[in-house]
């Protein structure tokens, strides 16, 4: 007998057979099998089969102890779908399957709220476990998005904070990529997206992360626009008793972590603590925007060449606890001692260094069977960031602007927001055929404790000293403001026919600051064979604008503009799935899409600074092809390839900024039963520019991974050994273009060859 991920669904059966032991249940278990076996499946779970309640509860009740808990418990479902590949013989049942196989399931919740296997999903979905994390050999979250096909990971000039470009959508915030963790967005209101002061995610508190690549609005609101990733964490099903942990790499880089599961009288802890300290890498920095002033004024000011500045402190503390009904979620993220890098202006600052904090607080209860069919869930969750700097911030290094500012142009912002948000989510299963999946909620976000210290005035003359303007608001960068949000989803997952299934959606949402939108989606899903599933999709996703693009004021870069509407994006997918042999997988995805009402800044003179319009419109199209094989029984390959090409419907001109072509491969060697080598390629494509910057493109480029680990080196100590970008190669990230020339004309240098060594016990 072996389990397959990718197989064919017989929907329907274990809610009609067994609804009525799904108290005992409380979970929701998706089992994909491949059982080598003679007679079809059906034969077997015929209409006149009961299943017997002894062996349901026992057969199932287990896994809630051992299964990690998915963003759809979260939400409040209770359907046990069965999903069966293949034949199985009369003596030879469903139930007799061994509970240890019962856990290699390949499921994704992201998609529509309820648990589907991961070639059904109503959406181009991605799921990356784990394992597939430790077999990477990553210790940042972004190491790991960029092996998703559609997904590249560039930098921005504010410290470098990722932005992850999902089918060529980039602008400089990157606000629409939504990055939820356990289901709640980590946005902030402020910039719209994870925060300027980001320093990275480390990896050891993850326990799976599920990402849809296109629109999401109609399941998770604002800003799940090209994409939306969900981080889960480990929780106590997922911690294997106490870990503890340490790293050295490159570039000074050391660290250690801790996991710990317990029970304690009928409640599950887990905690997750994470610390790393690092200098960074230290890539030269050829030009930065000083170098023209220096040319323009007849001074040499600017600090390049010089190395960009990257280093950081990382503590993360991840903590929950549960019992059967509700869970208790708490995290927080600190990171102290960030550097700029390349400038907040693209002016080195080798000195500059911000903190930023993100606290967060969640609470879910579930109700299971409230009526018969009925489950619901209610959430309250608290989210708080705080970016401030930590010394004085150089714009522009000492004797800029020709000797006007001898200390420098120094202008160092901050900024506290909170955020509270209150969901209550429901699915309904008593219609034949049909799931129903509800929600309601609300999002208050308040903006306050806006500072700043600076030496200039709003029109960039000097005031000879630095001087706080927090409290004056003809000075301070950005009022103090705050924002409500309303909405309400309804969607239906409908089997329409045996081999057929639809699912329907729409969301509502009503802003205070900028108005409502409503949201569409429809994905039609065909079992084609029972190897082949086929998809076409629907979907509409709104961005909001940030408070920053509607209120900031006396900024002399930027203006707000409180008229702006939300941006818009209409997604057509097709997709097809095959599952070619138990080890052979493949799957093809094409995509169009078209973008209206973009948010960028628009120069209005050369005396007001630009303003913030929806001016944009955009079309984009490409796809995405993935496989996998199991070459032999120690070795299995992974693969993918993605295209896209976004135009600029106002210039006809490619927008740029992101690579045209991506291609990924990994393989992984069970070299013994206790060694794992793992090696992957990826190879970027060139990213040409925007239509009014004149550079090449940025150059493609390949980079090599090797990671070399054991769980079991003696008993409970693992190992890991990891060279990442092997042979050193020369990866650029496009830098912004502004009039009339480029700050960092030769773009941002990012890593080179890096050593990482991890050394773990586990007891």
């Amino acid at each position: 007998m072996k389990l397959n991920s990718y197989s064919v669904s017989i929907f329907r059966f274990c809610v009609m057979k067994t609804r009525k032991f799904l108290p005992f249940v409380q979970v929701h278990v998706c089992l994909e099998l491949l059982l080598k076996r003679k007679r079809p499946i059906n034969s077997i779970l015929s209409k006149d089969m009961e299943p017997r309640k002894s062996v349901m509860h026992h057969l199932l009740l287990p896994l809630r102890r051992v299964t990690p808990r998915p963003l759809s418990l979260q939400m409040g479902l209770g359907a046990v779908f069965f999903v069966v590949s293949g034949a199985v013989t009369a003596e030879d049942s469903l139930w007799d399957i061994p509970l240890e196989e019962l856990g290699q399931i390949r499921v994704v919740s992201i998609a529509s709220g309820t648990e589907t296997p991961l070639d059904k999903a109503a959406a181009v979905t991605s799921v990356i476990s784990a394992d597939d994390i430790a077999a990477m050999g990553a210790t940042d979250l972004d190491q790991v998005l960029e092996t998703v096909p559609g997904l590249h990971v560039n930098h921005s000039d504010q410290g470098f904070s990722p932005k992850y470009v999902f089918r060529g959508i980039s602008t400089s915030n990157n606000a629409q990529a939504l990055l939820l963790i356990n289901g709640i967005p980590t946005t902030t209101m402020m910039y719209g997206n994870r925060g300027n002061a980001w320093g990275g995610m480390p990896i050891k508190a993850i326990d799976r992360i599920e990402v849809i690549r296109g629109p999401g609005s109609a399941l998770y609101g604002a800003d799940a626009y090209s994409g939306v990733i969900n981080i889960l964490t480990k929780g106590p099903e997922s911690i294997d008793g106490q870990t503890v942990g340490g790293r050295l790499a490159s570039n000074n880089t050391r660290g250690g972590w801790l996991e710990s599961g317990h029970e304690i009288g009928g409640l599950a802890l887990g905690v997750v603590l994470e610390y790393q300290t690092t200098d960074g890498w230290d890539d030269i920095i050829e030009r930065d925007a000083q170098t023209g002033l220096d040319e323009a004024f007849g001074t040499s000011a600017s600090l390049a060449p010089g190395s960009v500045n990257t280093g950081v402190d990382q503590l993360d503390a991840r903590f929950e606890i549960e019992d059967d009904r509700w869970t208790l979620r708490a995290g927080v993220q600190d990171r102290s001692n960030l550097e700029t890098g390349p400038g907040l202006a693209q002016a080195l600052d080798p000195e500059g260094q911000y903190s930023s904090r993100r606290l967060n607080l969640d609470y879910s209860y579930r109700w299971t069977d409230m009526v018969e069919g009925l489950d619901a869930e209610a959430r309250v969750s608290y989210f708080n960031i705080t970016q401030e700097p930590e010394n004085d911030i150089l714009l522009y290094p000492a004797g800029a602007f020709g000797g006007d500012f001898p200390d420098g142009l120094i202008g160092s912002p901050g900024y506290k927001e909170n955020q509270v948000r209150l969901d209550l989510s429901a699915v309904y299963r008593g219609f034949r055929d049909h799931q129903i999946h509800t929600g309601i909620g609300t999002l208050w976000a308040d903006l306050y404790e806006v500072t700043e210290h600076k030496n200039f005035n709003p029109d960039f003359s000097p005031k000879g000293r630095v001087v706080d303007v927090s409290e004056n608001p003809d000075e301070v960068w950005m009022p103090e403001e705050d924002r409500t949000n309303y909405y309400l989803f309804v969607q239906d997952e409908w089997k329409l026919a045996q081999n057929w299934q639809l699912v329907s959606g729409l969301r509502f949402d009503d802003y205070s600051d900028f108005g409502s939108t409503i949201n569409p989606r429809a994905a039609l899903i065909w079992a084609t064979t029972d190897t082949i599933t086929t998809k076409l999709l629907y979907g509409r996703a709104f961005r909001a604008p940030s408070l920053n693009e509607l209120y900031v004021a006396t900024n002399p870069v930027y203006s707000g503009n409180e008229e702006l509407d939300a941006e818009t994006v209409d997604t057509y997918e097709i997709g097809l799935s095959h599952q070619v042999t138990p080890r052979l997988f493949y799957a093809l995805n094409l995509f169009y899409y078209e973008i209206d009402d973009l948010i960028s800044a628009v120069s209005i003179s050369e005396v007001i600074a630009p303003e913030y319009q929806n001016a944009g419109k955009r079309t984009g199209r490409g796809g995405e092809f993935e496989v996998s094989f199991d070459a032999l029984d120690n070795l299995a390959l992974k693969a993918n390839y993605a295209y896209q090409r976004a135009k600029d419907e106002r210039t006809g001109q490619l927008v740029g900024d992101a690579p045209n072509h991506q291609v990924y491969a990994r393989a992984d060697w069970s070299v013994s039963s206790d060694w794992l080598l793992s090696s992957q390629v990826n190879w970027v494509g060139e990213q040409k520019r925007t239509a009014a910057d004149q550079r090449d493109p940025v150059a493609d480029y390949t980079t090599v991974d090797i990671t070399l680990r054991t769980e079991d080196l003696l008993p409970g100590l693992g190992i890991s050994l990891s060279v990442t970008n092997l042979f050193n190669e020369d990866v650029r990230d496009p830098s912004p273009y502004a009039q009339p020339s480029a700050p960092i004309p030769n773009d941002f240098p990012m890593p080179g060859r890096r050593l990482v060594g991890e050394l773990s016990y586990t007891f």
